[in-house]
């Protein structure tokens, strides 16, 4: 039995407007949610064209496909996503003369996005997640659509049919959680390592901190709950238009300050030549189907995007340092930098909203060009709310 994917309908006239535009084939992304019973698309993105005056001159084969700049587009476009959201697969609109080799290209396509996402994580998969990853075809002259599944987890797998079904108001009523956390980390540089790489010995520590994440407890509305519980029980359903009807969980995320007495503890000594300290308040926020989500799932989502918005952040940093400073610039003096503050933007007709990250320098105008050439999409300036204070 195939996977079942239920799509906002205003993905049909998209996709729709894109095979109307004659080319040999468009290539993009789907964006949704993966669940135990079904999995939910509520965008479809095409990969912006590399140079906007070529894109007239796309060579006729499949064979030419630019597979790392699709991979480039869905790792940026992997920063965008609040929790809960990830690039479920691929789709393409091609000629029906391309369109034979559209499905050994899309299987290729998965593989290499899902290696280039996995690699940047710096959580691990839960054992019963779902890793089947969608491979949408649409020809443009029949308007047929094909959609198959591939198991990410297994290099040999072989296509499976997935049923492709279109819904209003999909992620109408969605549920949202939201977070502020305290974050200060402290990360040694050893002086055993020469030259020591800043970015590097971040990640290190980024991924000792994101353990803690993974085994913080996770108060919703003031309570503790049971992982398999549903996340609504105990609440009452909003009655009326469920087009405004968001319900919004304020959780609170309690570290562990030490190991229980059962953990041993060694000490190491370690000679360091300096330090990086990760200060600030990080607003997180995480969304949920709202087909009787499990808390378990919620909280995943949302302990997910804690990790992913501050690697996200420094990554971002590192990247603006080298464009500015040049690769070579890998130590500092004492020195403070700002991390990028996060903001949020609605989704039209969705609860949800997406994602990004602004240096303090930056314009409106630059964070729209953003969000038109990532997603898409046109944003207007005051929907971009900017969330959070400055960390460093």
């Amino acid at each position: 039995m195939g996977r079942t994917y239920f799509v906002e309908e205003g993905i049909g006239q998209y996709l729709s407007e894109l095979s109307a535009a004659a080319k040999p084939y468009v290539t993009g992304l789907l964006i949704g949610q993966c669940s135990p019973q079904r999995d939910y698309v509520i965008r479809a993105v095409r990969t912006p064209p590399k140079d906007q005056h070529k894109e007239q001159n796309i060579p006729p084969k499949l064979a030419s496909l630019d597979e790392e700049w699709i991979t480039t587009h869905a790792s940026q476009v992997s920063r965008m996503l609040p929790g809960g959201l990830l690039v479920l697969g691929v789709f393409m609109i091609a000629t029906p003369e391309l369109s034979k080799d559209g499905q050994n290209t899309l299987r290729k396509l998965i593989f290499s996005v899902e290696k280039s996402l996995t690699k940047r994580r710096l959580w691990k998969p839960a054992e019963e997640e779902v890793s089947d990853r969608a491979a949408l075809q649409i020809c443009s002259v029949t308007k047929k659509v094909v959609c198959r599944t591939y198991d990410v987890q297994d290099p040999k797998s072989s296509a499976k049919p997935a049923d492709w079904k279109y819904q209003s108001a999909l992620s109408a009523s969605w549920l949202a959680l939201g977070c502020t956390v305290n974050v200060n980390i402290h990360i040694p540089l050893l002086a055993t390592s020469p030259n020591h790489d800043l970015e590097k010995n971040t990640k290190n520590g980024l991924n000792r901190w994101s353990k803690q994440i993974e085994d913080s407890v996770f108060l919703i509305n003031g309570q503790v709950k049971d992982d398999d519980t549903e996340l609504l029980e105990g609440q009452k359903k909003s009655r009326g238009n469920t087009q405004s009807s968001t319900q919004f969980s304020d959780v609170k995320v309690l570290t562990q300050l030490c190991q229980g007495s059962s953990h041993r503890s060694t000490a190491t000594v370690q000679v360091c030549s300096g330090s990086i300290n990760l200060r600030g308040a990080v607003k997180c926020r995480a969304y949920i189907h709202n087909n009787k989500p499990r808390v378990k799932e919620a909280i995943q989502a949302l302990k997910r995007d804690i990790i992913n918005t501050l690697n996200d952040r420094c990554e971002i940093l590192f990247e603006d340092l080298i464009l500015n400073e040049g690769p070579q610039k890998k130590s500092f003096g004492r020195e403070y930098l700002v991390l990028p503050q996060r903001l949020f933007v609605p989704v039209a007709g969705s609860s949800v909203m997406l994602s990004d990250y602004k240096f303090g320098d930056e314009a409106a105008g630059e964070i729209q060009e953003r969000f038109v050439e990532m997603l898409d999409q046109d944003v207007q300036t005051e929907d971009i709310h900017i969330a959070e204070g400055i960390s460093t």
